[in-house]
């Protein structure tokens, strides 16, 4: 059976075959064939690097070694009259796995086949939504594993295989994304970073590989994103729809022998725009848990309020700084104690602020910055210190960290406190 890369390619060589090919029906003189059979000019780009990290505590269900690994990427891109290619993919030879990797990062056609619509079809990332490094009504996938090893942001946004329609219009613009088959984040399982077990009651890592039953059929196991924005006197705003399912697991099978992916819907709306001398923002959802609407199920998360406010500004010369304040709040929380083992119940509301400190120095080469989530509620922290000095226009090297505190094991901060690290990375762009 053909897997999500090779069903991508399969698509995105069947579109490729057909706007290329259809067109020799209407080739009128011996020009207009020769310059359908010319074949497109490629742009390539990419990079290699090599990075490399390691843990700051002992953690025994993990290796010392957080990450080392050499990456090559090649970034292709051709623009044809009627069409732009896109393929991104990376090689990873890991030796914390000590196996070697392929991610298929990019495949897609993107295409306008009326003036005031574009498509965009195959293996993409995608995202939306106003938060600095929190998500409410971007419901494509993310890898957290990457983000918390030491990897660079971007890989925290995961591809998804989606068809993406975007229709412009003076009233408004609406995006559609329709995902054929369910794509979940690239969630924390265990096999890198270790996490807390509620079966279990304890810490676990390699020792427990969370496993899961996750949703898998092509056109059944579906989801839709819908966006509807428009822009009013220099402030975006932003309506959100979602049908899918919890991108991490969010409960269990009632034998507790896997994690699965209950339905969810999303109802949310954002606004962002300028005040005063910086950038603010707001930013709602409604997350409606569709397998269990009355949250007496302790086997599936509860629905949830989700709110979001935040605001930017450039402080001094090249010196920017930003805040974030996010609030989930549990609906039906007394059902969730009811159902919930003793001591393992969450937090109604659980609370978090976040700031972000940038300052460029050397002519704008040498990147110092500060990324800090703090939860009063959770009493847990997680700091993102990163210094990215540019070289030369092609050469860039990188040194940073991933430090978690947490006064309980079974928060989300709290619960990756063996797993903090260092790490150093050398990237050479061409």
């Amino acid at each position: 059976m053909m897997n999500s890369k090779s069903i991508t390619a399969f698509v995105i060589i069947g579109f490729v075959a057909f706007f290329i090919f259809s067109p020799f029906a209407k080739a009128d003189d011996q020009n207009e064939t020769d310059r359908l059979f010319t074949l497109p000019q490629v742009e390539v780009h990419g990079f290699y690097e090599l990075r490399a990290g390691y843990r700051t505590r002992k953690d025994k269900y993990q290796k010392d070694i957080s990450i080392m690994e050499n990456r090559l990427q090649l970034d292709l891109a051709s623009y044809l009259d009627w069409a732009d290619l896109k393929c991104k993919a990376d090689i990873i030879g890991d030796l914390v796995t000590e196996q070697a990797d392929f991610d298929l990062r990019e495949a897609y056609l993107f295409t306008m086949p009326v003036g005031f619509m574009d498509v965009k079809i195959g293996r993409q990332i995608l995202t939306w939504g106003t938060g600095d490094l929190i998500f409410i009504n971007d419901l494509f996938p993310k890898d957290w594993q990457s983000f918390f090893i030491g990897r660079d942001p971007e890989y925290l946004k995961a591809p998804s295989d989606a068809v993406k329609i975007s229709a412009f219009s003076k009233a408004f613009n609406l995006d559609i994304v329709y995902t054929p088959r369910f794509d979940h984040d690239r969630f924390i399982s265990g096999r890198r970073i270790s996490y807390f077990n509620s079966n279990l009651n304890r810490l676990a890592g390699r020792d427990a590989i969370q496993h899961t039953d996750k949703p898998n059929s092509w056109f059944r196991d579906d989801e839709i994103a819908i966006r509807l924005y428009k822009n009013i006197s220099g402030y975006e705003l932003a309506f959100y729809g979602y049908r899918g399912y919890w991108k991490s697991p969010a409960g269990q099978t009632q034998n507790a022998t896997q994690a699965i992916f209950p339905d969810l819907n999303v109802y949310g709306a954002s606004i962002r725009g300028n005040l005063a001398k910086g950038i603010a923002n707001l930013e709602f959802g409604y997350y409606e848990s569709d397998d269990d609407h009355s949250g007496k199920d302790g086997n599936i998360f509860n629905s949830e309020l989700r709110f979001l406010a935040g605001y930017t500004q450039e402080i001094a010369k090249d010196f920017t700084a930003s805040v974030q304040y996010y609030l989930e709040r549990m609906l039906d929380y007394s059902q969730h104690k009811d159902s919930s083992p003793f001591g393992l119940a969450r937090d109604e509301n659980r609370q978090l602020l976040t700031l972000r400190l940038t300052k460029l120095l050397m002519n704008q080469n040498l990147r110092c910055s500060l990324f800090t989530y703090f939860s009063p509620s959770d009493k847990d922290a997680y700091f993102r210190p990163n210094i990215n000095y540019k070289v030369t226009d092609d050469l860039a090297v990188e040194l940073g960290a991933n430090i978690f505190f947490g006064d309980y094991n079974n928060t989300f901060f709290g619960q990756f406190q063996n797993n903090s690290n260092i790490y150093t990375a050398f990237r050479y762009s061409f």
